[in-house]
């Protein structure tokens, strides 16, 4: 490519022949959407579907504005606003590259401790969305209770402290009493997180700690505001060189470009106090039955992910397309999707659990989608607690195998190491690395202490059929390694694992 093109509103005109870009003029849309933690898969899945509705012609009242409460995110910020909050998206597909300029997004608010500009932009009478994509791991969940964890620092601050909030539901919550101080009606709270019933935990999250500081103000959101659940599914791997690379192939200067695969999905509970954009228009699926698509693609896609993800870095293989092409680590997945979590999994229009399996194994193989399993195994404190743990509970109180699952968590305890079979160090890559690690290195002994973990394991350790299982798995780990145990599970479904002891 001779000539760059720096990604800006004034040189949309100048992109590459063929490359599509934004055919609404942008300084016509009006903002109805704050988006909180805006990163990449944000860009790549609900931005991308309201842009879409915006070069239809539509909905151009609804456009989007960024905002965040971590450092990173005022990184991103200053990323974002040097290009006029413009995003070049580059889809991978096995059958070819392509790209396109988005621009739903038409700001990014400061970044600030206290969150004073998120507040006053929340409680403008435009906004009537509030959306967010926080990680699984970042809603206060209390693991013992299931309730808000009113013992964490932010929160009792918030508590404490409501009109200087550090957190996106503190900051919600103030601008929800500003908007009923001054009779601007609520705003619809919708996560986009890969939650179970993400709304409902989103609810609880934000009502438990209005109610912390003014119980009738948590009354009123409680009555007044919405907010629905919702699946959403997009594989989209974090930026770095590679993918700014990816970009300059094709004309463009983009500091914070975003990888995707093809397939995108979005199931949402039609449950809006304040009004929606049409985004069915664009392709999402607004159902009643949520709960059967995110169980689906939550126990399948992300419990998938975290059976591969495990053995992949033990082994040394880098991203989750090399764990695919991995004999064993394909048929590990394979047997235990099928086996241990499709029975508890039921079928959605059009789509039946094992049609699903299928599906997932090819995205995941996909060779251009640079994901890296360090990627995935990422917070696996809540995801394997969000992820796995159901599934094993599933097989427990239905006499299904768990035995694989076993497997998996034993493999997880083993990465926890923070050590590969080839002798090299995993860093730290978990916000609970510390504990995790120390707990993994004290199951190499004794393999019961890592069930001793009842925020992730809840009574597990006195179910005989799991815990037996993982502390033989354990022990066939340490003593024969990871390429054995995936193999030993893997051969013939009569061979009893104690026998190779």
């Amino acid at each position: 490519m001779d000539e760059l093109i720096p990604l800006s509103w004034a040189n949309l005109h100048r992109l590459p022949r063929g490359l599509r870009a934004p055919s609404y003029d942008r300084s016509r849309l009006s903002a109805g959407i704050v988006h909180i933690g805006l990163g990449n898969f944000h860009r790549a899945h609900q931005a991308w579907y309201t842009h879409h509705l915006f070069d239809a012609g539509v909905n151009h009242d609804w456009a989007i504005i960024g905002a965040g409460v971590r450092q990173g995110d005022a990184t991103m910020r200053k990323k974002l606003l040097a290009q006029d909050c413009l995003t070049t998206l580059i889809e991978l597909d096995p059958s070819g590259k392509s790209a396109e300029v988005t621009g739903a997004m038409i700001d990014f608010l400061p970044v600030e401790q206290d969150n004073t500009a998120l507040i006053a932009q929340m409680a403008a009478p435009e906004i009537r969305i509030v959306s967010l994509t926080v990680t699984e791991g970042g809603y206060f969940t209390d693991p013992a209770t299931g309730g808000l964890d009113t013992a964490h620092p932010d929160i009792r601050h918030d508590a404490t402290y409501p009109d200087r909030p550090r957190t996106a539901f503190g900051a919600m919550v103030a601008a929800l009493k500003r908007r009923r101080a001054l009779g601007l009606g609520p705003f619809s709270g919708l996560s986009c997180d890969n939650l179970q019933g993400n709304g409902t935990v989103l609810r609880r999250t934000v009502v438990g700690l209005a109610r912390l500081s003014d119980p009738a103000l948590a009354d009123w959101i409680a009555a007044e505001c919405s907010f629905p659940n919702s699946m959403v599914d997009c594989i989209v791997p974090a930026t770095g060189p590679h993918e700014i690379a990816l970009a300059r192939d094709f004309g463009i200067s983009d500091a914070a470009p975003v990888t995707h695969e093809k397939f995108r999905q979005w199931v949402i509970q039609d449950d809006f106090c304040a009004g929606r954009p049409d985004w069915d228009r664009a392709g999402a699926v607004f159902s009643a039955d949520v709960h059967s698509y995110e169980t689906m693609k939550i126990r399948i896609l992300n419990g998938g992910h975290q059976i591969i993800c495990g053995a992949g870095e033990l082994l040394g293989l880098g991203t989750i397309a090399a764990t695919m092409a991995h004999d064993g680590i394909a048929r590990l997945f394979h047997r235990i999707t099928h086996e241990e979590i499709a029975p508890h999994v039921a079928p959605v229009p059009e789509m039946t659990p094992e049609a699903y399996i299928e599906v997932i194994a090819r995205r995941f193989a996909n060779s251009g989608i640079v994901d890296t399993t360090r990627r995935v195994a990422f917070d696996g404190f809540n995801r394997h607690a969000g992820f796995i743990v159901p599934s094993i509970r599933d097989g427990l109180a239905k006499g299904t195998p768990v035995e694989g699952l076993a497997l998996v968590s034993a493999i997880w305890a083993r990465y926890c190491t923070g050590q590969r079979e080839d002798g090299t160090q995993i860093g730290a890559n978990d916000p609970h690395w510390s504990s995790l690690q120390a707990t993994a290195h004290a199951a190499l002994t004794q393999p019961e202490a890592w069930l001793d973990q009842r925020q992730i394991y809840g009574d597990l350790k006195h179910a005989p059929r799991f815990a037996e299982a993982f502390y033989a798995w354990s022990k066939f780990l340490r003593e024969h390694g990871v390429e054995a145990a995936i193999a030993q599970y893997c051969a013939d479904h009569d061979t009893s694992l104690k026998s190779t002891d």
